[in-house]
């Protein structure tokens, strides 16, 4: 594994110990962080057999030391958003609505060089991203739906963080797709690392 993306996982790994001291509600932090427990040994896998690229890795990373962050405060309660929330005259914390956004902007990458290794064309990867990222988002919101009805209320409002609007799940997934479509701006960059993918026979 190259330097830099040792780097970059150990710099992670202590954001989300930091995270893990004293979070506001211990069992949100933990069912916010049973997808880590799960995902992060898998792209450790993935990056091990196939490596992904620094940037792609880096804004894995950043978008789970972000989630780290929500699950420490959770989501509608991360206070150092209240600035914004106050500034703008928002009636809700909209930190989650930010990190839903940052969902589909920063992993959409991860989901393009996945893809990559499997269809043919740097457009048909493009395609394969923004459907991981749509797909995925509906699950998490079906799953957060099935789990939350199973809580005790009080961890159910924190876990959920809807915050009273019945259209937060819509919101959340148009969210994540807006910020996956935003990558199809950057085409030139995914054509280059598409190639590189192909020449090589894996990303660098």
């Amino acid at each position: 594994m190259a330097r830099s993306h040792r780097i970059l996982y150990a710099i992670y790994i202590v954001v989300w110990a930091v995270m893990a001291v004293n979070p506001k509600y211990r069992d949100d932090w933990l069912l916010e962080n049973l997808l880590v427990f799960i995902s992060f040994p898998l792209l450790l896998w993935l990056d091990t057999r196939r490596p992904l690229s620094f940037m792609t890795l880096f804004s894995v990373l950043i978008f789970a030391s972000l989630h780290s962050l929500g699950s420490h405060f959770t989501y509608a309660e991360m206070e150092y958003f209240d600035v914004v929330t106050q500034f703008f005259g928002f009636e809700r914390n909209h930190f989650d609505r930010v990190v839903h956004f940052l969902f589909g902007a920063l992993l959409f990458g991860l989901f393009f060089e996945i893809a990559a290794n499997s269809v043919r064309g740097y457009r048909s990867a493009m395609a394969a991203g923004l459907m991981f990222i749509v797909s995925i988002s509906g699950v998490y919101e079906v799953v957060e739906w099935i789990v939350a009805a199973v809580l005790h209320p009080e961890l159910r409002i924190a876990f959920m963080g809807a915050q009273g609007d019945v259209w937060d799940a819509q919101k959340d997934m148009g969210l994540a797709l807006l910020g996956a479509l935003i990558n199809l701006l950057f085409y030139r960059y995914y054509e280059r690392l598409f190639t590189d993918c192909t020449e090589k026979g894996e990303i660098r």
